[in-house]
């Protein structure tokens, strides 16, 4: 009895092990997320994330200096601010109020000012200020059980701070003419505009008897850092720009600007020197020891251990847009809503920004050494050295939303004005014959090359003429190709088969899906949609070309809106919208899992069990040395029904499943073909 109990429990231990990995795993990154505020203590960090298109906001906490992050209980929600009083550490919302956790963020509970959305905080002894939107500035004598509204309450309070009996207000400049920094020196009860006026102060910085004030160039002209030594009497102009953030570590002076990175100053603000953090809009810094940190505008949290001389992106929210993929060689590259070209050298387990660091990247092509990236309105860019560095082609100012390669030649489709063709890598392009269509997808067969937008046209020369073929009225998205097969991935009307390069069409399933991407594998057909309607986004896969189709989704959070789809190296990765890149193997979405490494002696096809089966059954075979293997399934009159395994595959022991939830009961047979082996073995379906 003894022997049974330990024999079923190893099992249930293997069986877990094969479930924990026969899922979607997000990788290492693409890192995002627009992060407004930053609290450190010690090894523990809180990173206040917006809520937006790029991914769920709230508080994320990391306990080891960076290297993890979890969402905490405050979430789906944009957090502004944070202070640190104490054991207490409070948030500022957007429309939420403030927020308390007594236990370093792990969890939090509602502080009051409802409705209101918290901009900044400041404490003096036990009074508490807060800094709202269009409402002022709030304060709190009892640890944020209630707030008054002080006389500064018409103003949209950007930053405070403290420097002794002296609190500083930087406000907004809208309505026009209200910005500035105010001053009060009773707790609030009164306030007086400084010398700094008629501009928005997003930052302020107190250190020793010296006041700086980051101010937004609005008007254009007066932004920039600004340094009192009085208390807001008189200002000094000390650099300009759009100053988001403002901090310290011991005399040196952090910068945060707009689009332009991270500067310090060591003597006071008299000289600045910008950091190797650049094209970057720094919304937040903060200090811990030796280490800055530095929250960034979509593009996550940056870490400097010596002083700004280098810096490092550390993993925050896992929340960028990916809209497509290409691979060369061991490099994959992966195009983001508003944030460049990221590179895996890894096959996606983890990935590093390109100097291509800033716009939206619709579509990635690869010609030779060559690599192509089309926007969304500033056309065309060229690396020729794997991403190292980027150049814009002659293709400008269009939104470029397919690329594709035939030869020497680079074809790019546009929104509203066609394709265009250059066969001198970008250094000039030629308008096609397609000239005021939207074209979003290539797809190449043979000779003939395939454009999807308002329908699917079809050119037989290279892309200099094109005919449109007979599916019309459907906006396609994607378009690929299997064989004799092409597929069309449309909006909201699934997916289209021709068999006959466009003559017919049939409409073959994942009806009333949105398709934006296909991705092909021997007879394996995978599509990746969009979550509207809601419910309806992820991954499926069909093995029959398309007369059916599986969800494929296991290990996703959310149904993910799948916008890109890319087979490397025996996985399939997935670019979604909000949730970066996702990985799986592809053996294992396809029903194969490799069950021992060790090498078999001999060649051999075990039966399926169960058998019977309903519906799934499973099916084992070793194979001595590598070589391509097929796996298929056929029935009485020798049919195909379905191909389980197609493709290369190292020596081992391998399990493949069957799901006969499809067809009918009755005998069905399954071959293996391995290198010269061919075995059959039949199995008894019953429903």
């Amino acid at each position: 009895m003894k022997k049974i109990i330990i024999v079923f429990i190893v099992a249930l231990i293997l069986l877990a092990g094969v479930t924990a990995n026969a899922q979607w795993v997000q990788c290492n990154g693409i890192y995002g997320g627009t992060v407004n505020a930053i609290a450190v203590n010690e090894f523990n960090i809180l990173a206040g994330i917006a809520d937006d298109f790029l991914g769920p906001g709230g508080v994320y906490l990391s306990t080891d200096n960076g290297a993890n992050w979890n969402l905490t209980d405050l979430k789906n929600i944009s957090v502004y601010s944070f202070l640190k009083h104490g054991n207490n550490t409070f948030a500022g919302t957007g429309d939420s109020g403030v927020y308390l956790s007594t236990n370093n963020g792990a969890n939090w509970s509602k502080k009051g000012l409802d409705g209101h959305t918290v901009y900044s905080f400041a404490v003096s002894g036990n009074n508490i200020f807060a800094g709202t939107r269009d409402s002022g500035v709030y304060l709190s004598t009892n640890n944020g059980s209630e707030w008054i509204k002080t006389t500064l309450n018409n103003s949209s309070v950007l930053s405070l701070a403290i420097n002794g009996n002296n609190i500083f207000a930087g406000t907004a400049n809208y309505p026009f003419g209200t910005g500035g920094v105010f001053l009060s020196t009773n707790n609030g009860v009164n306030w007086t505009l400084t010398a700094l006026n008629y501009r928005p102060v997003c930052s302020l910085l107190s250190l020793g008897n010296n006041i700086f004030a980051g101010a937004g160039d609005n008007p254009p002209g007066l932004g920039g850092v600004y340094l009192s030594t009085n208390n807001g009497s008189n200002w000094t102009y000390t650099m300009g720009g759009t100053i988001w953030s403002l901090t310290a570590s011991g005399n040196i002076i952090f910068a945060g600007r707009n689009d332009n990175g991270i500067y310090l100053s060591t003597n006071n603000g008299a000289n600045w020197m910008q950091t190797t953090l650049i094209n970057q809009t720094t919304r937040s810094l903060a200090v811990s020891g030796t280490n800055i940190f530095a929250g960034t505008n979509n593009r996550g949290l940056y870490l400097s251990s010596n002083i700004g001389e280098n810096w490092t992106q550390i993993g925050v929210s896992n929340n960028q847009f990916v809209r497509t993929f290409t691979t060369s060689g061991n490099n994959i590259f992966a195009g983001t809503d508003g944030n460049g070209v990221f590179l895996s050298t890894n096959n996606g387990i983890s990935w590093k920004q390109t100097s291509l660091n800033f716009g939206f990247i619709t579509c990635l092509a690869i010609s030779g050494n060559n690599i192509f990236a089309g926007t969304d309105g500033n056309g065309v860019f060229l690396s020729t050295n794997g991403g190292t560095t980027w150049t814009q082609t002659a293709l400008s100012n269009q939104m470029v939303y397919a690329l594709a390669v035939i030869g020497n030649k680079i074809l790019a489709g546009t929104n509203n004005h066609g394709i265009y063709t250059s066969t001198n890598n970008g250094t000039s392009w030629i308008q096609s014959s397609l000239n005021d269509n939207m074209v979003t997808s290539f797809a190449i067969s043979g000779n003939n090359i395939f454009a999807g937008g308002s329908g699917v046209y079809i050119s037989t020369d290279n892309g200099i003429t094109w005919t449109q073929t007979s599916l019309i009225n459907q906006l396609v998205y994607s378009l690929a190709v299997n064989g004799n097969s092409i597929f069309a991935g449309t909006y909201l009307s699934g997916i289209y088969l021709t068999t006959n390069e466009g003559a017919n069409w049939a409409q073959i399933g994942l009806n009333n899906h949105s398709v934006n991407t296909i991705a092909v594998s021997g007879n394996n057909i995978f599509a990746g949609t969009d979550n509207y309607p809601v419910g309806s986004g992820g991954v499926y896969l069909s093995t029959n070309n398309g007369a059916s189709w599986i969800n494929k989704n296991q290990g996703f959070n959310v149904f993910q809106s799948v916008h890109s789809l890319l087979i490397s190296n025996n996985y399939i990765l997935a670019g979604t919208f909000r949730f970066s890149v996702w990985r799986r193997s592809l053996s294992e979405i396809i029903g194969i899992q490799n069950i021992s490494t060790e090498t078999p002696l001999s060649y051999s096809l075990s039966q399926n069990y169960p058998n019977p089966f309903n519906p799934v059954t499973r099916i084992r075979y070793d194979l001595p040395r590598a070589g391509v293997v097929r796996l298929a399934v056929y029935d009485v009159m020798g049919r195909e029904v379905e191909t389980l395994v197609n493709e290369r595959q190292t020596a081992g022991s391998y399990e493949a499943t069957f799901d006969g939830s499809r067809f009918a009961s009755g005998v069905y047979f399954y071959r293996l073909t391995a290198e010269g082996y061919g075995e059959t073995r039949k199995m008894l379906m019953i429903k």
